[in-house]
């Protein structure tokens, strides 16, 4: 591509990136279940690792346009629990991939003032990709831009599961009272603690499930399903889902009138 191509395919970002900011209703916080790498690779007659690569693709372009767009939050579905019954040759491949991936990747999401997070059972992987995944958290701790959390080795009856035990053994501690159990002590225990619920969920491939992620979180959130496989999905499918969510209202289980009237009054207050 030409330097004048090139200038001009990036003065239109730029553009399309100001017209959803003038919007005023960017998504603080995105989650995403990529999907479709397998797909894409046997759609080309290709091993299904070259899905998987290309894929590391689609999360660099995704992680950098959320921050350029002010995103506070993505998160990445990117090794469930049940991935693990995957064949072992397939499983292996994707833990040396995981393990290049956050190597090579770290220094650029650093330099981009990405702070990384990790949720999921992360005892679970394998050694050598824990060290590179907390050698990153560790490297970008003080970033103050986009927070990057990596679903790994994670579900969301896992995430339920885990914090209903954690409760349990604390109210058999005497550190907390059954009557002061509710919803919002529970998102408590979870693993996206501090973290506010994902505003809008993207599928690709799609696919209408949402895979047991976030299972807790997504109660309220927006979905948006794009027909594009994980590998072929980039920036510009990404402001498409933020156009979608734009053009909607959140109602929170409210009528309409209802958050009208609420949107009237935060506007007076303001």
């Amino acid at each position: 591509m030409s330097t004048r191509r090139v200038q001009d395919a990036i003065r239109d970002d730029q553009k399309i990136q100001n017209e959803l900011k003038r919007n005023g209703n960017i998504p603080t916080h995105i989650a995403v279940i990529m999907d479709g790498n397998g797909r894409w690779a046997k759609k080309r007659k290709l091993p299904r690792i070259a899905g998987h690569n290309e894929g590391v693709e689609s999360v660099r372009d995704t992680v950098e346009s959320c921050g350029q767009l002010g995103v506070k939050y993505l998160t990445l579905y990117a090794f469930s629990t049940e991935n693990w019954k995957r064949p072992k040759e397939e499983v292996s491949m994707l833990m040396r991939l995981l393990m290049r991936a956050l190597r090579d990747e770290t220094d650029r999401l650093h330099k981009n003032n990405v702070r990384v997070h990790a949720i999921g059972d992360i005892s679970s992987l394998p050694q050598e990709v824990q060290d590179e995944l907390l050698d990153a958290i560790e490297k970008t701790k003080h970033n103050t831009g986009l927070n990057l959390l990596l679903a790994l080795s994670y579900s969301g009856r896992w995430d339920i599961t885990d914090a209903v035990r954690r409760l349990i053994s604390n109210v058999q501690q005497g550190t907390v009272k059954t009557e002061n159990i509710n919803d919002h002590l529970i998102s408590e225990y979870l693993s996206t603690k501090n973290v506010p619920d994902p505003d809008l969920l993207i599928r690709t491939s799609g696919e209408f499930r949402i895979s047991n992620f976030l299972l807790w979180q997504l109660a309220y959130s927006e979905i948006y399903i794009s027909d594009l496989f994980w590998p072929d999905f980039r920036r510009n499918e990404l402001y498409k889902a933020i156009a979608e969510y734009q053009k909607r209202e959140r109602r929170f289980g409210m009528v309409s009138e209802q958050v009208q009237t609420q949107k009237s009054k935060a506007s007076y207050v303001g």
